[in-house]
């Protein structure tokens, strides 16, 4: 027992030797293993605390479920930030004997770190002013998909090939993005036809209305229309909008469902979709 208690006195001791000095302030080996397991601490419980509070304590308020996770994300912010000035005030760490330290990671943040700082703020810009949010379908430069998780440096989105991009929180900031859900559900789809010149028009408008009403994901309000868009080189060009809700997140398959019932109907009353023509004109010589 006496040779345990001995270990141990060498031990704190070893551990609470200062290994750095900051004017009067002392860091150990002790310091150091504070800050790490309380750390680690607060960011295990302010992740469950805020995780309770968006499925939980929010959802049961029927609040939109992008407001909850964004209320839940800054909450968390908040949290670490305080919790870690109190960890390190109680390590007996004066935080104005920081302040030479905190110039130091300034100017590594102007030079190093300009993408994960740019990053980190506009996911603060993304959280409060909201442009996206957890389940819109969006596109952004070449990736298309669902919005499922917005993070401090980056945004999670889920093609429809069940593939995760992890998407630049500044990308949103900088570029064009098309939100297909910002707005509401219900999106506005339009799908070009283009006919021989010797169709009869009004068949044609009466045809695409058809497909259109016959689709179960079209909607009836906003009715669908027809738009007589121009006279083409190789035939008469129209353009049938459809409104829908329940495919904005698969509108490849309401494009190829409204395709499919139109060159049906084309067929069935022997309505032509030109081929692109060209006229020749061949000169000889005398």
């Amino acid at each position: 027992m006496e040779s345990l208690r001995g270990f141990w006195d060498v031990l704190m001791s070893y551990i609470s030797t200062p290994l750095l000095k900051m004017g009067s302030m002392q860091l150990s080996i002790r310091t150091f293993l504070y800050l790490i397991v309380f750390g680690v601490l607060l960011i295990y419980i302010s992740r469950k605390l805020t995780a309770l509070l968006a499925d939980r304590v929010l959802a049961k308020r029927n609040i939109d479920i992008g407001v909850r996770q964004a209320t839940a994300t800054i909450l968390r912010y908040l949290m670490i930030a305080a919790g870690f000035i109190i960890i390190f005030q109680t390590a007996g760490i004066d935080l104005t004997a920081l302040n030479v330290l905190a110039g130091a990671v300034g100017i590594g943040v102007g030079f190093g770190l300009q993408n994960i700082a740019n990053n980190f703020i506009s996911g603060l810009i993304i959280l409060f002013e909201r442009p996206i949010k957890v389940g819109d379908r969006i596109e952004v430069g070449d990736v298309e998909g669902d919005v499922i998780h917005i993070k401090a440096r980056s945004t999670t989105v889920v093609t429809n090939d069940n593939i995760a991009i992890i998407i630049p929180n500044s990308s949103f900031v900088t570029q064009n993005v098309i939100n297909w859900s910002h707005t509401g559900n219900n999106v506005r789809f339009k799908i070009p036809v283009s006919v021989s010149y010797d169709s009869d028009v009004r068949l044609v408008e009466k045809l695409l209305l058809e497909v259109a009403a016959e689709n179960p994901d079209v909607l009836r309000d906003p009715a669908p229309a027809v738009r007589f868009l121009e006279f083409g080189e190789s035939g008469l060009l129209f353009e049938l909008r459809a409104w829908s809700s329940s495919l904005v997140h698969r509108k490849g398959r309401l494009i190829s469902s409204l395709n499919f019932g139109i060159i049906d109907k084309f067929r069935a009353h022997s309505i032509e979709i030109p081929y692109p023509q060209r006229d020749i004109h061949i000169r000889s010589k005398a």
